[in-house]
């Protein structure tokens, strides 16, 4: 007999007293500007890449700005593929700036070296913008498997750049790192594995950062592809089933946050807008929204917030519990 949980999310969260899932007071926005990657990861739930065309436009930016503003949004979270390849990239950091909105930027460090971003870094650095970089691993082989040949030593470049110019070294400059697992097993304990970080890439290169964040590759898109092909699916599905934590369910980003896509549609998290799972009342652009109304909806789940929930837990910030 066939004993293993069938991936029902929301009756294990009613299993743990937790259901249904709602959300709180709305305290950030996380911008797709579009699905243009200098990089095509395994890991990537965005599935990114060199020949996606989806772009943000400066209308919707507009738009998007003039909501944020009227509704006192205070925190911008910006994300891609990479962003800064989106044309009006900067335009709309500097909006959001203007309007005393914190801006946080999911920069893969890689597009430091991009053609026409050779200033960069210097204008990250000039605006004080949080930086969020992926590093895999601290090893050249791990990072290479994952993200391509020659990425590890763009960057180690990128970061030691980024230090020269006080990230990870000044208060008012932040940089943080992305740990993703290389497969389909969970992260290891964040604080732990931040010490390795820390030791090995000041020991190995000078390098010095702020937190380094672990999150969980959820089984959508390619790493669902990725899982599939290598007959991994169904296993990978029952670890995260079977370390389902209900510590993690409070603190869930999609409880606070607001994910907006390249057209201004918006979604519970990243994740939900990737399956075009829509927040709850149906597909709406952000300046449709009356963000008062958010507070104490319910939120749209499915088998994939297993991935969020799973052993210390998995947010955009790093783990939960």
């Amino acid at each position: 007999m066939d004993t293993r949980v069938r991936y029902l999310f929301n009756q294990t969260l009613a299993d743990h007293g937790c259901f249904p899932l709602t959300r709180e007071r709305l305290s950030e926005l996380q911008i797709n500007l579009g699905y243009l990657c200098n990089q095509a990861c395994e890991h990537c739930h965005v599935e990114a890449g060199p020949k996606r065309t989806e772009l943000m436009d400066r209308e919707t930016m507009e738009r998007i700005v003039a909501w944020a503003a009227e509704n006192g949004i205070r925190a911008a979270d910006l994300t891609g593929g990479a962003p800064e390849l989106n044309p009006h990239f900067r335009w709309f950091v500097d909006a959001l700036l203007s309007q005393g909105i914190a801006i946080t930027s999911r920069c893969n460090i890689t597009v430091l070296f991009e053609p026409g971003q050779e200033d960069l870094a210097e204008w990250y650095a000039a605006r004080n913008v949080r930086l969020v970089c992926s590093l895999p691993c601290y090893s050249r082989e791990n990072v290479e498997r994952q993200r391509g040949k020659g990425v590890f030593g763009k960057s180690i470049d990128g970061l030691k750049a980024l230090n020269d110019l006080g990230y990870g070294r000044e208060a008012d400059k932040i940089v943080d790192l992305v740990y993703n697992p290389v497969g389909p097993v969970l992260p290891p304990p964040q604080a732990g594995l931040e010490e390795d970080y820390r030791t090995r890439l000041r020991e190995d290169f000078g390098i010095e950062f702020n937190r380094l964040l672990t999150i969980t590759n959820l089984p959508i898109n390619r790493f669902e592809h990725y899982l599939k092909r290598t007959g991994q699916l169904e296993s990978y599905m029952q670890l995260l089933v079977d370390n389902f934590n209900p510590a993690t369910v409070s603190p869930l980003m999609c409880r606070h946050l607001l994910s907006v896509d390249w057209q201004g549609y918006v979604f519970d998290c990243d994740f939900n807008q990737m399956l075009e799972l829509p927040l709850g009342g149906g597909k709406r652009q952000l300046w449709e929204l009356d963000p008062g109304s958010l507070q104490g909806s319910v939120v749209a789940v499915g088998n994939h917030c297993y991935g969020c929930t799973a052993g210390a837990g998995s947010s955009c910030g790093g783990a939960l519990a």
